[in-house]
């Protein structure tokens, strides 16, 4: 009885430990995919910042620790920066205003007898500095005239200087024997003196001198680094087996397991394009894995012979995600204290795929298939298995190694050694050079100590590349903001001499107002607009305009979010077609229905047999369409719009308010109560200072954006940040419809912002890649307003033609002598062809964010490179509360887009997706390079 009730004891005991295990575990999972790629489906881009998980860092610490973890480039290479400073993008008195300023203090102290450190450093920014491993060092010594001629950048007279004053040493002193350090000297000397000839030396000319002297300095430096260098730098060895693999060998077993890994998570996550759906995918990413290889007919990959048997071990033994992590980790020898990192390090791995997998999981209840709970840990317990197998196999096989797994990385270890290299070439070649270009004769580097060696190769080895990087990137951004200020301070001091001089009792109501997204995009879009109306006014908002919501349009299967990522929609809000059109709509919809079984079905039927051989067969006549969309974009999607119209849904209006007291998917939950309307409608108004009734014209153009364009993958990133990467011309049209509704106007009225009945708002949508403007809901205008409806359309076409004209400037294929209406036919054509890869070149040139009144900047050429956010201080109480909502909204989406096309432009494969020319789409949710990759 004592027998049976320990027993049962020590089984609760433990199933306790082993539940405190996978709880531990479970907690690091998800603390691990704070780390993760935070990016939701292609269809839906939203920028952000990439390195989210390092936010709470300084930006210049940030990117070093991202950069350690993700294994990116934190700032641009020092190549590139150096040719920025060959262009003047960076000056000189930059380098030496943001070095004097980092140094603080210790800019003046003196290295040995060789300056300060400030001189130092600004030598090691002025002049690159080559590096390479000894190998090419040593090539690079004894093949080129390294040693010959002096580098191009020394200056002329610092050359003379050391050749002559070296000449006068060793003819003075040296030879004459009154020379300190003799010994040493002749060490290095005597085997120089028999290389170029002693006894002719009086007869040396110029080159021969100057030849000699760089075989001297070359000699001392590798002499003085060789005495301070006893002991290298430790490099931490590599916690992954794989990497530890490829470290010592050129086997790259991630090569194998993300081969499996690659094709089973792009049909676990298939959104409708694959032509035959994952067996038992909602069973999950575990069980359908072990579903589809339990056969033992389907072996991946030789290594992955033992993955049969594996899963039918895991399957017999009820093995869950959890207890085969923990069982894996044990297996390989990862003890607790690294479990974490090790987590990490394997996600990380295939980093892309593994984000995609916990937005799905996490973020994405939009979509039409996501991802079970637990799919993450799921897919690492999947990882892990497959890594100690193809691991375990590698091993076997290539290397006859028979211990345990968990013991492989103490034995590679031991067999390799922990040594501590000495770089010695590496640190005299450094040396080398600096003493060039800062005029250090070989004779007084002879003289240095161990220690002042020692001293000097610790300061040059104190400002790193990475250091030199991180102060020529504080650069490059002091010049440009120095540039912004004085040109905003120099245009403020206009602008406020022109007010001083106007009278305000004289001054009137625009004619008429439009307010845009803050977008970059569109500055160029007001600024025009400006020109060409002065009486007319623009503001800027975040483009959802204060409507956050999913939206499903007439057309669409689905609803989609409309606002900041960082907002989390409650109300639903669908297009409708007229109810006196419905029998239209029906059939209209049944036409798309079946034009898009029929487009599918001919594109799945390819991949058959049959399909193919007709493919063959009929498959030139495809070429005639595609010739076309190349050689006459335009004219060819002019045809395809008419086309087009067939199956386009009527006219349409929104459901907009809503009946059922609670918003919701459903029919009578769709939409907002009035109360919520009018809140939308006060604070967005409020926020860009237009709440007096004598500053409201009689039509105020609310301007929603996106982007169209034929063969751009990407497109959703063109689109609107402040609507999560989505377009936002619903969010327009549904700000005007609430600001025209009568209800909502006596209830702003109440609360003191008096809307006047002759203003009326309208909707339209600006295409930023073919700088079309669409308008909504032209039936509800008032036939009073029809005659400044045209004026306005017509002051909208002249400026979205000179905008073009101004991006065309960018664009390679646009010449520069384009005239507007040309430029504006260039870049709708741009939109249309099937072989522009890029169309338009979205936020490229976004570099600052603008918050205030438009009269201090307006006028201003920002040359679309700034957000402008308007914002009137004088209407904001004591809290700044109008302020910080502004912010709230505005700052998470520039920062994100900035962030996001930092980093893709410092690293554009690391974090960000390298060239378009090998992209494929892949599960309708991302990219691939090729066949198969990261996504």
């Amino acid at each position: 009885m004592n027998q049976s009730a320990n027993h049962h004891t020590d089984e609760h005991s433990k199933h306790s430990v082993t539940n405190e295990k996978t709880t531990t575990l479970k907690h690091l999972i998800e603390h691990s995919a704070h780390i993760l790629p935070a990016q939701g489906p292609i269809t839906v881009f939203v920028h952000h910042n990439t390195l989210h998980a390092f936010e709470d860092l300084p930006f210049e610490k940030g990117v070093v620790e991202g950069g350690r973890t993700f294994g990116c480039h934190p700032f641009l290479s020092e190549d590139r920066y150096r040719k920025k400073l060959d262009n003047e993008r960076i000056r000189i008195e930059d380098l030496e205003a943001v070095l004097l300023d980092d140094l603080g203090e210790n800019s003046g102290i003196l290295i040995g007898g060789f300056g300060t450190r400030y001189a130092l450093r600004l030598a090691m920014l002025q002049f690159p500095l080559h590096s390479g491993s000894v190998s090419e060092l040593r090539w690079f010594i004894a093949q080129t005239d390294a040693l010959r001629h002096f580098r191009e950048e020394v200056d002329q007279t610092v050359r003379e200087r050391t050749i002559t004053t070296t000449r006068h040493w060793i003819m003075r002193e040296f030879l004459n024997g009154d020379s300190e350090n003799k010994q040493e000297a002749e060490q290095i000397l005597n085997g120089l003196f028999d290389q170029f000839g002693k006894t002719s030396i009086e007869k040396w000319d110029d080159r021969k001198w100057e030849a000699f002297v760089l075989h001297f300095l070359w000699r001392v430096c590798y002499a003085g680094a060789q005495r301070a260098s006893k002991t290298g730098h430790h490099t931490p060895q590599p916690l992954r087996h794989r990497d530890l693999l490829l470290k010592v060998s050129d086997i790259d077993t991630d090569l194998i397991v993300h081969d499996v890994l690659i094709r089973f998570c792009a049909a676990f996550l298939d959104q409708g394009i694959s032509s035959w759906s994952l067996p038992q995918r909602n069973q999950g990413f575990y069980h359908a894995f072990f579903q589809l290889y339990a056969d033992s007919k389907i072996n991946p990959a030789i290594e992955l012979e033992e993955l049969n048997r594996e899963i039918q071990r895991l399957n017999t033994s009820g093995t869950g995600p959890l207890e085969s992590i923990a069982e894996s980790l044990s297996l390989l020898g990862i003890k607790e204290d690294e479990q974490e990192e090790y987590i990490s390090k394997s996600l990380l791995a295939l980093r892309g795929w593994a984000g995609m997998i916990w937005q799905m999981e996490t973020n994405a209840e939009w979509m039409p298939h996501t991802a079970p709970s637990g799919s993450l840990v799921e897919f690492l317990a999947i990882r892990l298995i497959l890594d100690r197998l193809v691991v375990g196999y590698v091993m076997k096989n290539s290397y006859e190694y028979t211990g345990q797994l968990d013991s492989l990385r103490t034995d590679i270890l031991s067999q390799t050694g922990n040594q501590k290299t000495c770089q010695i070439n590496q640190r005299a070649f450094t040396i080398f050079q600096l003493a060039q270009v800062r005029g250090w004769n070989p004779n007084d580097l002879l003289h240095l100590s161990k220690v002042q060696w020692s001293t000097l190769i610790e300061e040059i080895e104190s400002f790193s590349s990475l250091e030199r990087r991180r102060i020529y990137h504080l650069a490059f951004e002091r010049k440009y903001r120095n540039e912004t200020l004085d040109a905003v301070a120099t245009h403020s001091a206009q602008r406020r001499i022109q007010a001083a001089r106007t009278d305000p009792a004289n001054s009137s109501s625009p004619t008429y107002q439009v307010v845009c997204c803050i977008d970059e995009r569109e500055e160029s879009f007001r600024r025009h607009l400006e020109e060409i109306a002065p009486e007319c006014e623009t503001f800027g908002v975040a483009g959802f305009f204060g409507v956050a919501m999913y939206y499903r349009g007439a057309a669409d299967a689905h609803f989609t979010p409309l606002c900041p990522v960082n907002i989390k929609p409650t109300h639903y809000v669908q297009e409708e077609t007229l109810y006196s059109l419905e029998q239209v709509s029906r059939r209209r919809a049944e036409a798309r229905r079946r034009i898009g079984q029929a487009t599918h079905q001919a594109h799945v039927g390819t991949r058959t047999f049959i399909g193919g051989f007709f493919t063959g067969l009929l498959g030139s006549l495809a070429a005639f369409p595609l010739v076309a969309r190349i050689l006459f974009p335009r004219s060819t999607a002019q045809v395809r719009r008419i086309f087009n119209r067939i199956v386009q849904p009527p006219g349409t209006q929104l459901r907009l308010e809503r009946i059922d007291s609670l918003p919701g998917s459903q029919n009578v939950q769709l939409g907002y109560s009035i109360e919520e309307m009018a809140a939308i409608v006060e604070g967005v108004l409020k926020a860009i200072g237009l709440s007096q009734s004598r500053r409201f014209s009689p039509l105020v153009v609310i301007c929603g954006h996106g982007s169209a364009s034929l063969n751009n993958p990407h497109e959703a990133a063109h689109d609107c940040g402040a609507c999560g990467g989505g377009r936002g011309g619903p969010n327009a049209r549904a700000f005007a419809q609430m600001a025209n509704d009568p209800r909502v106007r006596r209830i702003l009225a109440d609360r003191q912002l008096m809307i006047p009945d002759n203003s009326t708002f309208i909707g339209c949508y600006h295409n930023t890649c073919d700088d079309s403007v669409t308008w909504y809901d032209l039936d509800r205008l008032p036939v009073s307003q029809r005659t400044l409806f045209e004026k306005v359309e017509k002051d909208l076409n002249k400026a979205r033609a000179h905008s073009a004209h101004e991006r065309c400037r960018r664009f390679e294929s646009a010449e520069l002598a384009l005239s507007v209406n040309e430029a504006l036919r260039h870049v709708e054509g741009r939109a249309e062809d099937l072989s522009q890869t890029r169309p338009e070149y979205g936020h490229a040139t976004n570099a600052l964010c603008f918050v205030g009144r438009r009269q201090w900047n307006r006028g201003l050429f920002l040359d679309r490179r700034a957000f402008l956010t308007s914002y009137d201080p004088s209407l904001d109480d004591a809290d700044s509360s109008i302020l910080e909502r502004t912010l709230q909204a505005v700052i998470p989406v520039c920062a994100g887009i900035n962030l996001e096309y930092y980093f893709s432009y410092v690293d554009s494969t690391g974090y960000g997706c390298g060239t378009k020319l090998a992209h494929n789409i892949t599960s309708l949710l991302g990219v691939m390079d090729g066949a198969a990759s990261d996504l």
